[in-house]
């Protein structure tokens, strides 16, 4: 059976010698000192290791069950969520007046991280529910917050988002789903939804279901959008759960991955449903739920990808195959370890530098997202929204092909499912497609954000990476870092001009170059967090640090980062500057 232990090390080291979250005048950061941060990571990593992990298995094993129109979460789901519950996990980050801790968002990242790790299935029931509350606090009347968000932090009742249905993914104007207006101000909901994840299930006492609909009468397509408050029970005027509402869960989806999460196709059948927000506005709404859900997916791929790393180590440390072309490295047995052999390191080499590379991306995500909410930085929240799609569509792209790397160590014992490989592989490739495909995500990166108030917030980012460079410079040790650095950059640079220049006359070259542009771009933010983390791991060397192996191995694996996998930045804008006319010039006829 696989294992997982939080690497709650690595974490410390980005929070505090990278981020110096400590330090940051960020509302709230001041908590965030060393000790109690180790303390809350050391705690979430029992939790992770010890109760999800082992569960992770029988999820996948198990799955979920439709009976009697009731779903029955796998053995152990029930009681592993009331520990969490009990723990106050569900609502770390969330605010006190309704039951939360109101923690910073890069704690509350760094512990969703080992939960996604140990049991992503498991984790997305209180992941769903937080994006659902988060809408809510945005969004609703101070008579919603009060009714649905103190149990929704404390997950006695769980949340969910529904957008697709079985005719409509992406293009959601598309969708059929109406909401009837009722005298009283509530609304009866009619319609189905399909791939709706935490759908239904025996953890909590009530599901509130935010769905979006239309409004008859309302403009056509998305501008006539509108998003919805469905409780699978109705609540009282007291608060207790009441009777019955028009909700059921058709079936659960078969899946390939995440088998302990129910995937549920919902009918609404006049269901009673109250207005969240505008009427007609319910993308503004809907996408403050998405675009958390977005970071919260970039986490998912790198979390599977750093579980599948670890359990690809332990193994490549210990299966003997073959000996090592320079010389016996194990006289005493029968061959070498695994590890010797040059392909073997290469393979996990390029893991650990993207999930360390990627765990410090998403970090600075969500320190940029506390920045913008705790400060009111809005040139924080114009970066963190310029790389959103980066984070979504880069780290899950990537998370998914380091778990097949993880997976292929095994040679044939990966692809047998007692081994628990193929599972990290499988609940990976989810994350490349919800919440918006990732070529949805190129799409927006290209077509919205880099023009975004005037292409304010891409050029802040150069600028960032090319004060950084201009700071470091003269830095003893950090040259082997910068100029990579400086390289990359300047190629993701002409990949941007490429765009100004063409897209305008032919917008089919920016759209066949974009999800190119979005790795770039990437491999030029997992360049930039290796050169911090080259940098604070020189300068802990320089003070003497205690643990000098720790930072060395930084160095080291910063070193192959720009050696062997930023250089991609140059295939990248290649294949952008060739243009559409390899593409576009193909009919139909040709596939």
């Amino acid at each position: 059976m696989p294992t997982y232990t939080a690497p709650t090390k690595d974490m410390a080291f980005l929070m505090h010698d990278v981020l110096k979250a400590h330090e940051s005048d960020i509302p709230g950061y001041d908590e965030l000192e060393p000790s109690f941060t180790s303390a809350v990571l050391e705690e979430a990593g029992k939790l992770a290791s010890e109760v999800l992990t082992p569960l992770n298995t029988v999820g996948d094993h198990e799955g979920c069950r439709l009976e009697n129109g009731v779903v029955y979460t796998p053995t152990g789901f029930k009681d592993a969520f009331e520990q969490m519950k009990e723990g106050g996990w569900t609502g770390l980050d969330m605010p006190e007046a309704f039951g939360g801790q109101n923690m910073p968002v890069l704690l509350g990242t760094a512990v969703g991280e080992m939960f996604s790790a140990a049991n992503q299935a498991f984790t997305m029931y209180q992941g769903l529910t937080h994006g659902a509350a988060s809408a809510i606090l945005a969004h609703g009347t101070e008579e919603q917050k009060e009714t649905y968000l103190p149990k929704m932090v404390s997950c006695e009742w769980t949340g969910t988002m529904n957008l697709t249905e079985p005719h409509c993914g992406t293009d959601l104007g598309l969708m059929r789903t109406k909401a009837e207006p009722q005298g009283d101000g509530s609304y009866k909901v009619s319609g189905q939804k399909i791939f709706i994840s935490a759908g239904d299930h025996d953890m909590s006492d009530n599901v509130i279901h935010l769905v979006l609909a239309k409004i008859p009468g309302g403009p056509e397509g998305i501008k006539g959008v509108s998003l919805f408050i469905v409780p699978k029970f109705d609540v009282n005027e007291d608060g207790s759960v009441g009777s019955r509402n028009g909700v059921s869960v058709g079936n659960i989806e078969k899946k390939m991955g995440i088998h302990g999460n129910s995937t549920c196709v919902m009918n609404y059948d006049e269901a009673t449903g109250y207005l969240l927000g505008d009427m007609h506005k319910g993308m503004r709404a809907m996408f403050t739920m998405m675009n958390e859900a977005r970071l919260g997916v970039a986490m998912q791929g790198m979390a599977q990808a750093e579980a599948a790393y670890q359990n690809a180590v332990d193994y490549a440390k210990d299966r003997l195959q073959g000996r090592d072309v320079t010389g016996v490295k194990n006289p005493d047995g029968p061959a070498d370890p695994l590890i010797v052999h040059p392909d073997i390191r290469r393979s996990l080499m390029d893991q650990k530098s993207f999930v360390e590379g990627g765990r410090a991306f998403l970090y600075w995500g969500a320190q940029m997202i506390d920045a913008a909410h705790r400060a009111h930085d809005k040139d924080a929240d114009g970066l963190v929204s310029l790389l959103t799609p980066v984070l979504k569509g880069f780290l899950t792209d990537q998370g998914y092909d380091m778990t097949v790397l993880a997976q292929q160590i095994y040679g044939g014992h990966g692809y047998i499912e007692e081994h628990g490989m193929s599972q990290f592989t499988r609940d990976a490739r989810i994350a490349m497609i919800y919440e918006g495909a990732n070529g949805v995500q190129a799409l927006d990166l290209v077509g919205r954000k880099l023009a975004q108030d005037g292409g304010k917030h891409v050029m802040a980012f150069f600028d960032l990476v090319k004060d950084f460079c201009k700071e470091n410079s003269d830095v003893e040790g950090m040259e082997e870092f910068i100029e990579p650095l400086k390289g990359a950059s300047k190629q993701l640079q002409s990949a941007g001009m490429y765009f100004m220049q063409n897209g305008m006359k032919n917008p089919n070259h920016a759209l066949a170059g974009s999800y190119d542009f979005m790795h770039l771009f990437g491999h030029v933010c997992l360049g930039l967090m290796w050169a911090r983390m080259a940098k604070a791991a020189l300068g802990a060397l320089a003070n003497g640090a205690d643990d000098a192996a720790f930072y060395e191995t930084k160095l080291t694996t910063a070193r192959y980062y720009m050696a062997r996998r930023l250089p991609a930045c140059a295939m990248h804008l290649a294949r952008i500057e060739s243009g559409a006319d390899p593409v576009m010039a193909l009919d139909a006829d040709a596939f």
